[in-house]
């Protein structure tokens, strides 16, 4: 039973990398998260006979969790949220298969319990185990779950918007070859701004630009809407997508190419403040939400004790992204401090306990000139602009207006 589920969950993956790649991705550029998950499969179905009963049963269920999440996550969300395509029928089988294999090993563990001990060592080597496996689903299970999600979420359509002033669709392409598909509202004021990430996150914050005479991209990024690549919740390889924009925006007969600026929402501030390090271009950024992208950002913060640093799921989480994203991770943005110093930036966080708060305040410190720190009590992660309208319109548009249209910072 276990090697037949197995075998359903390996023909997904190989679908999803291999038959059925994202457009504009070939198989070939699936070398390593579709070969290393497969290579995993067949170890598994090779060593399970040979396992003991409590090692099946966990083999079994901690297949079945990973099979199941990157079932519902891919196949089944896409069907719910769109249509059924591509990959939709083997990632819907790899989560039937996921059930059997959770119901197959909670059935393992259950009748091969021991029970010939006397209870109070019986109940401890159970308490002991049961300590083990809380920690292997904290650092390990949960980690690698996320990170199927992160990466191979599904693609939703995307709907018509009111942006406050008439917008084009218009498309542009990567320095790798990925068209990117998004809409623009034309600049009456000379300035234009990059929104990131998606066509429906900073809608609010599109519309206020707009009413103010800036011109205003949006886009999917890539792996997302209508445009090609592979999807990646984190960002990684971002950057790619924001220079082309800035391209896009930089051969607009309304924009004048020293007045481009962007305003990122969480994963989105993040890839414009690793963009401003990179390209010149982007004369200003504001980024609010800004968080962690990888283990390496983790480790930056300064709050963490020495006894913190390797005793952290993010250690998994970017090792498991890594090798399904087949990608590496981006550099921490407190690396990136020197380069991005001459720019003006506006950071935007709420006080509402985001793990990066550390962080936030270290790139504050750390930036010298031209920074600016808002903190919005109670505003969440990125929701700044519902939280205080008026102060949010006040100081963005302000801080825009001097970076770009006055020339200041």
């Amino acid at each position: 039973m276990f090697r037949v589920a197995l075998a359903f969950v390996a023909l997904a993956v190989a679908d999803d990398a291999f038959v059925h790649p994202e457009p504009g991705m070939a198989a070939r550029d699936h070398l390593v998260s579709g070969l290393v998950p497969l290579t995993v499969a067949a170890l598994l179905a090779l060593a399970y006979p040979r396992l003991r009963a409590g090692a099946r049963g966990a083999t079994a269920i901690v297949a079945g969790v990973l099979a199941l999440t990157a079932g519902v996550a891919d196949g089944v969300r896409h069907v719910a949220v769109d249509r059924l395509a591509g990959d939709d029928v083997t990632a819907i089988l790899a989560a039937l298969a996921g059930v059997v294999l959770v119901a197959l090993g909670l059935h393992t563990l259950w009748r091969t319990r021991r029970l010939d001990d006397p209870p109070l060592r019986r109940y401890a080597r159970r308490a002991g185990i049961a300590f083990l496996a809380g920690l292997a689903t904290l650092f390990v299970l949960v980690p690698a779950t996320i990170a199927i999600v992160a990466t191979h979420r599904a693609r939703e359509p995307v709907a018509a918007a009111d942006l406050g002033r008439a917008y084009e669709r218009v498309s542009f392409t990567t320095a790798d070859g990925l068209r990117l598909t998004g809409w623009y509202v034309p600049s009456e004021n000379g300035a234009a701004i990059v929104l990131s990430p998606g066509r429906r996150g900073p809608l609010a914050h599109a519309r206020l630009l707009a009413r103010h005479g800036y011109g205003v991209l949006l886009f999917d990024r890539r792996g997302e809407g209508e445009s090609e690549g592979d999807f990646n919740a984190y960002g990684w390889g971002g950057d790619a997508d924001l220079k082309a924009a800035i391209d896009f925006l930089g051969r607009r007969a309304d924009v004048d190419p020293d007045r481009i600026g962007g305003l990122g929402l969480s994963v989105g501030g993040e890839m414009l403040l690793e963009t401003a390090a990179e390209d010149a271009r982007l004369r200003a950024v504001v980024s609010e939400g800004a968080s962690v992208r990888s283990i390496a950002e983790h480790w930056d913060d300064p709050a963490l004790s020495d006894l913190q640093r390797p005793l952290t799921p993010l250690l998994a989480q970017t090792a498991a992204v890594a090798i399904l994203a087949g990608e590496r991770p981006p550099p921490s943005l407190l690396d990136l401090v020197d380069d991005i110093a001459p720019r003006p930036v506006l950071l935007i966080r709420g006080l509402d306990g985001q793990p990066a708060e550390q962080l936030n305040r270290a790139f504050f410190d750390r930036a010298g000139a031209h920074k600016e720190l808002w903190e919005v009590p109670r505003a969440g992660h990125t929701a700044a602009i519902t939280a205080r309208p008026d102060e949010y319109a006040a100081r963005v548009l302000g801080f825009f207006d001097r970076a770009l249209l006055e020339g200041e910072g």
